[in-house]
């Protein structure tokens, strides 16, 4: 697996990671949702620090991934991902029987 190395601002400080080019846009993504919770903390609390704004960060992403996860055990959510693999399985099971079936 190959690696690179990205460069990604939080809260105005510069990181170096790493990632696969495969996990490059996901680990993008988290990073701007973990610089705009830290910037809504800064900016809406007398929280100062930067290793306080992350903990208050931390713990907010951590409660909303918990709803989150509740809220898919109870079904009231569909977790996108399942279905989308669950999608493409029976597409390629579908596929193998029309090519079967074409076979005949």
């Amino acid at each position: 697996m190959t690696t690179k190395q990205i460069e990604a601002t939080i809260l105005g400080q510069s990181y170096r990671l790493a990632c696969s080019p495969e996990t490059e846009a996901a680990l993008l993504e988290a990073v701007a949702r973990v610089d705009a919770e830290m910037t809504k903390i800064r900016n809406a609390s007398n929280v100062r620090g930067t290793d306080r704004i992350a903990v208050m960060a931390a713990l907010s992403l951590a409660s909303e991934l918990l709803k989150l996860q509740q809220s898919v055990r109870h079904g009231e959510a569909f977790p996108a991902e399942e279905i989308r693999r669950t999608m493409h399985q029976m597409n390629q099971k579908l596929g193998a029987v029309l090519d079967q079936h074409e076979a005949l």
